[in-house]
C-alpha cells in the first residue's frame, strides 16, 4: 500500500514539475526536445508490478501468460543490466469444452496500467519524436517469432482504438536488439480488424504501450519468450547511436 500511494505522489509530482518548467523556461518558444526518453522500464519488481497481463485464457481459451523479473546474468550482462522482464507462456489455438465456436484462442499480451495522480491519468507525450524504440531478446519456439505486435492506446475521441504495428525481429539467437517503429507506420484498428479510417496518431497523449502475441492470426502454437528492457521515444539521430550491434555477441 505504501508503494502505491509513493507511486501516485512521484507521479502527481512528476506533472508539476514538467508543468512548472514549461511555462518558466517557456519552451513553447523555444525547439522541441528531441533528447530520448525512456517511457517503461522492466529493471526493478516495481516496474514489473505496473503492467497488467491476459490471454484467451480470461474468455476460456488455454493459452498461458507471464510477466516477470529475469535475473538471469547469461540474459542480461551484454546491456548491463542486472535484471529485465520477461514475457513468457505457452500458445495454444484449442479452447476449453463447451467453448468452441464461441471463442477463438491463441493471444496473450501485456501492457502498463493507468497511473493515476491528482490532475488524472498521467499521459507520454512523444509529439517531438518520431520512433518508437523497444530493446528486445526473442526467444522461445521459433514458431511463435513472427506473431508479435506492439499495440499503442492514446487518449484520442475515441477509446476503442489501438495503435498496432508488427515486431520484425533482425536476430534469433536469444540475444538483444533494439527495434525502431516510426510512429507514423503504426495502423488504426479498432476491436482487433483495421479500420478504414486511417487518421494519424494522437501522440500528444499516449495512455498505454503493450506487445501482444497473436497465435490466433497465423494459426502458431508454441512456448514463447521476450525478453524486455526498455521502451522508449527517440529519433532519427538516436537510431543507430543507441543500438545493440546487430553483431555483438
Amino acid at each position: 500500500m505504501a508503494s502505491h500511494w509513493s507511486n501516485y505522489a512521484n507521479r502527481s509530482a512528476q506533472i508539476v514539475r514538467d508543468s512548472l518548467a514549461k511555462m518558466l523556461l517557456m519552451k513553447g518558444a523555444e525547439v522541441p526536445p528531441r533528447e530520448p526518453r525512456i517511457l517503461f522500464s522492466f529493471n526493478t519488481k516495481e516496474d514489473i508490478r505496473q503492467y497488467a497481463t491476459g490471454c484467451d485464457a480470461d474468455i476460456g481459451g488455454n493459452s498461458t501468460v507471464h510477466l516477470d523479473l529475469d535475473e538471469n546474468p547469461q540474459h542480461n550482462t551484454s546491456i548491463g543490466k542486472a535484471a529485465t522482464g520477461v514475457f513468457w507462456g505457452e500458445m495454444r489455438l484449442d479452447v476449453k469444452p463447451g467453448m468452441e465456436k464461441k471463442i477463438r484462442g491463441g493471444y496473450a499480451g501485456f501492457r502498463n496500467m493507468n497511473r493515476p495522480t491528482i490532475f488524472g491519468n498521467m499521459m507520454e507525450d512523444v509529439s517531438n519524436h518520431h520512433f518508437l524504440a523497444l530493446r528486445l531478446r526473442i526467444a522461445g519456439d521459433p514458431r511463435t517469432h513472427n506473431s508479435y505486435y506492439v499495440n499503442i492506446q492514446t487518449d484520442g475521441p475515441i477509446s476503442t482504438d489501438l495503435w498496432q504495428h508488427r515486431l520484425f525481429f533482425r536476430r534469433r539467437d536469444n540475444a538483444w536488439e533494439d527495434i525502431f517503429i516510426p510512429f507514423d507506420n503504426f495502423v488504426r484498428t479498432n476491436s482487433g480488424e483495421m479500420s478504414e479510417s486511417q487518421i494519424k496518431m494522437y501522440q500528444e497523449k499516449i495512455r498505454s504501450v503493450g506487445i501482444s502475441l497473436l497465435g490466433g492470426n497465423s494459426a502458431v502454437t508454441g512456448k514463447y519468450e521476450l525478453g524486455i528492457d526498455t521502451i522508449r521515444a527517440v529519433n532519427e539521430e538516436d537510431v543507430e547511436a543507441t543500438s545493440v550491434s546487430p553483431h555483438s555477441p
